[in-house]
């Protein structure tokens, strides 16, 4: 079979052999996998990380022990857990000391024939719903995280930093649960797809408000983000740190104390109301996924799509088996 492998920013394609399952694993088949900002920053040296990316996708159960598994389209969360510390205990897999993370942290990821992951960590993918769509689960799943977190109540405005992948997921996310949104961003051609959810859509120039909203989202994946929101943001006021950057941040915390700001840095999500809100589609108060796709590629050329993945402007590259 073959498999990506990344290490010191180099991108290849290399036949390797068919992985074990353990127990209480599944061998999943790829069918199709997304590119995420993740997986670009691995590259760019995230993590230290070498071997194989990839966390968002959709595969075949090809082999398993839980029989009701067996030959289902499947999505899985992404964090393997000890499901025995005392995090564990407290509901806090996502967080485990000793977790393993699918393509991101001692645990092969995606992009590869095929993989293995807990049964535990699966979810079937309804019948009704596309691969494409929900291809994008795990990345929904993480917008609705915000809202796992604090509680933004219906009608409240909040602000969105960036018109990436996150960032377009995160306002038609919370647009759909209601929130007045307002989005920053540098492409007009990529905010059409939040503003026809309903998203208030601003091209971001050098002059953004000050101290304007109770509510701010940093999804720009810059590292002058988090220093953007903190302009933006009210006294007591929120920011929501949804960016993985490589590097060290250089901020003045003085408006952080001085405005009595509260910081939450917002990671991963529970797959259910992912799964919930991906079933009901645009045309149904859903949220629009397939325009963001912005090109395929056979896994065979990993390298190309991560190439084209990496291009400014571009959206979502997927990765097909």
């Amino acid at each position: 079979m073959i498999a990506v492998h990344l290490e010191s920013g180099r991108v290849e394609v290399r036949n390797v052999p068919r992985p074990e399952r353990p127990e209480g694993y599944a061998l999943l088949r790829l069918i199709a996998a997304g590119i995420c900002n993740t997986d670009l920053e691995l590259q760019r040296g995230y993590y230290g990380f070498a071997g194989t990316p990839g966390h968002e996708f959709v595969a075949e159960v090809a082999e398993t022990d839980d029989a009701s598994l067996a030959g289902e389209r499947v999505v899985g969360e992404i964090n393997l857990a000890c499901r025995a510390c005392g995090w564990c205990a407290r509901g806090l897999e996502r967080h485990c000391p000793t977790r393993t993370v699918l393509g991101i942290v001692r645990q092969p990821g995606a992009f590869s024939d095929f993989f293995v992951l807990p049964e535990r960590n699966l979810h079937i993918v309804p019948d009704t719903m596309t691969t494409e769509r929900a291809l994008f689960t795990e990345p929904v799943a993480a917008s609705c995280e915000i809202l796992d977190q604090v509680s933004i109540a219906p009608d409240e405005m909040v602000a969105v930093l960036g018109d990436g992948k996150l960032g377009l997921l995160i306002s038609q996310v919370l647009a759909a649960r209601g929130c007045r949104v307002r989005q920053f961003g540098r492409h007009a051609s990529k905010l059409r797809i939040p503003a026809a959810r309903g998203v208030e859509t601003v091209i971001a120039g050098g002059n953004l408000p000050k101290r304007e909203f109770r509510w701010v989202v940093d999804a720009t994946g810059s590292q002058t983000g988090l220093r953007q929101a903190l302009s933006m943001v009210e006294p007591r006021g929120t920011v929501i740190l949804k960016s993985t950057v490589h590097g060290e941040l250089a901020i003045d915390t003085a408006p952080v104390i001085v405005d009595e700001v509260t910081l939450v840095g917002s990671r991963c999500g529970r797959f259910e109301p992912s799964l919930e809100l991906l079933a009901r589609g645009p045309e149904r108060g859903g949220i629009d996924v397939e325009s963001m796709i912005a090109g395929r590629f056979p896994l065979a050329q990993a390298p190309e799509a991560m190439s084209r993945a990496a291009e400014k402007g571009v959206l979502k590259i997927i990765l097909e088996a």
